[in-house]
């Protein structure tokens, strides 16, 4: 992460972040001051086409203004939140369900050079964020109830998009296991073992009920700026 910091200060913002052919016949394509912006989209057999405007900043964050109505108030979307809104079927699978126009021709994603900044950032998270308190940052498991089910779901939180899953079903009331990320689980498979449910995966202790090892209260990794939520709000004031 501080190589990727150092480079966004030495004058890698959207001008410099992709070369030419990585960025050759992309529709939409503008360059700002620390970002790159195309046209990008996501299809759904029912809906039909719901198109928007990918912006991807420098310091790997992905945002998309939606353009599905001439009307859509949605702005700041996570590739994640813009699949679900889109009302794409197989939903938690965004790197290959937004696209964007290259030549004429829809290409996922995920066979573009858009990710580099955003799959860069997403290694070095694990692990590797620092808290306000300036120690290391570590995320235990957590639980989420489904409330369709009122079955206790396990949330991993290694990477960003985990801790963005599990901070939005903790802010959703009808959360349901149908919503977790790449669709993991539904409400028809078994509930976790009480007795395996207190492994929280601690790396001082494996029963741990929680300490200042496993417990972060606040990293970039598992705090969003694009939310709106106090916690998140809080903590981007503080950063």
């Amino acid at each position: 992460m501080r190589d990727m910091e150092r480079e966004i200060g030495n004058g890698v913002g959207g001008f410099f972040m992709f070369s030419d052919e990585e960025l050759r016949e992309m529709s939409g394509l503008k360059r700002g001051g620390d970002y790159v912006e195309v046209m990008c989209g996501c299809t759904s057999h029912r809906y039909g086409d719901a198109v928007g405007k990918l912006r991807v900043l420098a310091n790997g964050d992905l945002e998309i203004c939606c353009e599905c109505t001439p009307g859509c108030q949605e702005d700041k979307l996570t590739p994640a939140a813009f699949e679900k809104h889109s009302g794409r079927e197989t939903a938690r699978r965004w790197k290959s369900n937004v696209w964007v126009i290259v030549a004429g021709e829809k290409v996922p994603l995920s066979k573009t050079a858009l990710l580099k900044y955003y799959n860069q950032s997403s290694k070095n998270a694990h692990g590797s964020q620092i808290t306000h308190s300036g120690r290391q940052a570590c995320h235990r498991d957590e639980f989420v109830c489904c409330k369709s089910c009122n079955k206790e779901r396990r949330f991993h939180l290694r990477t960003k998009e985990e801790c963005r899953s599990y901070h939005d079903a903790l802010l959703d009331a009808n959360w349901k296991c149908a919503d977790m990320l790449y669709g993991q689980i539904s409400c028809d498979d078994e509930e976790e073992r009480r007795s395996r449910r207190v492994y929280r995966g601690c790396s001082r202790s494996a029963t741990c009920r929680g300490c200042t090892t496993c417990v972060c209260f606040g990293c970039t990794t598992c705090r969003f700026s694009e939310c709106v939520c106090q916690t998140c709000i809080d903590f981007t004031k503080n950063a």
